[in-house]
């Protein structure tokens, strides 16, 4: 990606991007190394699977980016800045709405807003709860050494996020493993295509089962209401579905870990949150701005140019949107590389993106992650870390950064 004046001599002194944090700090999205060879505010990177783009890394002009109409989230168009090992297929995108600009991405994006709603997310708190509950008892019944990934940062997305599509409880499994291979960057071409495959062909059934016997749940409705009177093609709403599944699972079980291990290494604030459930949705606003797991950043291609950060943006040129270093800005975070609960300004991060595509789940995942880490203070008053934080182990080629495991005791 990138205009003919770059020569391939020139892009092989780029920094290479996405990049690798340090081995021994899962909270450092960057090294200082790399950060040394950065040009800022907007810079030029080396891309993994050839080419360049400009990396927008300022919290300013990462919202111009994101909400500026001259940039395209299409991810099928040529030149589009590919950040995954998958190259994209133009027959893989039905349904997959946040590859889709204007109209197309408004028609699907309209027919999830109401289910994702705050007050609908209300509703299902008790769901929520009674998921975490079941997860902490089982792990509490395995007995310490536990790993906190396995046994409670993974399982209450992907059982929440079954539930609420309608997903059997006993296909939970399967989807949460195939998910891990499609987000983890280090997945070959066929790895990636057979989990697809397996996931469309599980979602696919469930659809013709939904048809038949209707449920109280997302995918019944959007079948009945949507697929049944043409508005929507079968193949577009297992799309969608998959990506409601895939999406929602992953980040926010990847979230709650390393929300777990932060607070780990600051014992008093989980103290705090044990003696104040309130002081909840604060904390779980500085933990989303101070971990951004989406450390990949978000891909844009230039439709038109245009001026970014006092940058020339020409047509064609590929450009990413850094939210873990917009989210260190420290003209809008005062002492940004510190984790403050009380920060006043946490609010103003873009963990979740900016703009018409900004993440359509986040009132689900602050709610999952309230009601995770409020419920994992007052259980185990004792928990801690059978790791240092040096060694815990790290899944840095993931689509969205988390750790492998996080083997905790009580």
């Amino acid at each position: 990606m990138g205009d003919v004046d770059v020569a391939e001599t020139d892009i092989a002194g780029l920094p290479a991007y996405p990049f690798i944090g340090p081995d021994d700090n899962p909270f450092v999205p960057v090294t200082g190394a790399d950060l040394e060879r950065l040009e800022r505010p907007v810079g030029k990177v080396k891309l993994p699977f050839g080419g360049w783009a400009w990396l927008v890394t300022r919290h300013e002009d990462v919202r111009q980016l994101l909400r500026h109409p001259g940039f395209s989230s299409d991810q099928y168009k040529p030149g589009f800045p590919v950040l995954n090992p998958i190259p994209p297929k133009q027959d893989d995108a039905s349904g997959l709405f946040i590859f889709m600009d204007g109209e197309a991405h408004s028609r699907f994006r309209k027919m999830l807003t109401a289910e994702f709603m705050i007050k609908n997310i209300r509703r299902i708190e008790p769901l929520i709860e009674e998921t975490v509950v079941e997860a902490l008892d089982r792990m509490e019944k395995l007995g310490a050494p536990a790993d906190l990934m396995a046994e409670f940062a993974l399982p209450v997305p992907s059982m929440t996020i079954c539930h609420l599509l309608g997903v059997p409880y006993a296909d939970h499994d399967f989807f949460q493993d195939h998910s891990r291979v499609i987000m983890d960057r280090k997945s070959g071409p066929a790895e990636v295509e057979a989990a697809l495959g397996a996931l469309a062909g599980l979602l696919g059934d469930l659809v013709e089962a939904k048809r038949e016997n209707p449920g109280e749940d997302l995918l019944s409705r959007l079948t009945l209401e949507r697929v049944d009177t043409g508005e929507l093609r079968k193949d577009e709403l297992v799309s969608l579905a998959m990506l409601l599944l895939v999406a929602g699972h992953e980040t926010t079980a990847n979230m709650i870990g390393l929300s777990a291990l932060v607070l780990l290494q600051h014992p008093e604030h989980l103290e705090a949150l044990r003696e104040d459930p309130s002081l909840a949705p604060g904390m779980v606003e500085e933990l989303l701005r101070y971990l951004t797991v989406v450390r990949t950043g978000l891909p844009r291609l230039a439709m038109e140019d245009a001026e970014i950060g006092g940058q020339r943006i020409r047509a064609g040129e590929g450009v990413v949107a850094m939210l873990a270093m917009s989210n260190r800005d420290q003209s809008v975070f005062s002492d940004p590389d510190l984790f403050d609960p009380q920060r006043r300004e946490a609010h103003r991060h873009m963990a979740f993106g900016f703009g018409l595509h900004q993440c359509i789940g986040q009132p689900l995942a602050r709610a999952e992650l309230r009601v995770a880490l409020v419920e994992l203070a007052r259980r185990f008053p004792e928990l801690r870390s059978e790791l240092s934080l040096a060694d815990v182990p790290q899944r840095p080629m993931a689509v969205t950064f988390g750790v492998a495991e996080l083997p905790v005791t009580w």
